[in-house]
C-alpha cells in the first residue's frame, strides 16, 4: 500500500552501508500538522537513495512511501520506506515576472494599449 505525505526537508543523512552490502540513507520531513509540525524520517533502501541527490534542507517535497513492519525477538518495528520524492514546482512564470500571485499579468503591457 502506498503513501505519500507533503513538507519541508529538515535533514538528510549521509548513507549507511551494512557489511552485508545493504544500503540505507535517511531523511526527516517536517509536515505541519496543525499546532505541533511533525518530524518524519523516512528511510531509502539500495538503488532509492539516489533520489537524495541534490535536494536541501528546507526544500518543500512529497514523498511517496510504504510502511513495513517486521518482529524481532518478540517486539514489532515499523519503518516508513521512500521510494519516489518531487520536489516542489517553481513559483509560476507570472509570479517570477513580478505579478502577485494568483493574479494573471495583463494580456499586453503599458505601451501595447489594444486600440
Amino acid at each position: 500500500m502506498a503513501y505519500e505525505l507533503t513538507g519541508k526537508i529538515k535533514l538528510i543523512q549521509e548513507p549507511q552501508t551494512f557489511n552485508s552490502g545493504f544500503t540505507k540513507r535517511e531523511m526527516v520531513v517536517t509536515v505541519d500538522d496543525g499546532r505541533y509540525p511533525q518530524d518524519i524520517n523516512l528511510e531509502f533502501v539500495q538503488d532509492k537513495i539516489a533520489l537524495l541527490d541534490g535536494l536541501q534542507s528546507g526544500q518543500e517535497v512529497t514523498v511517496s512511501f510504504d510502511i513495513r513492519g517486521r518482529e524481532y525477538n518478540g517486539r514489532y518495528f515499523n519503518n516508513l520506506q521512500g521510494w519516489k520524492v518531487v520536489a516542489a514546482a517553481a513559483a509560476p512564470e507570472a509570479a517570477a515576472a513580478g505579478a502577485p500571485a494568483g493574479e494573471e499579468p495583463p494580456p499586453y503591457g503599458d505601451d501595447d494599449i489594444p486600440f
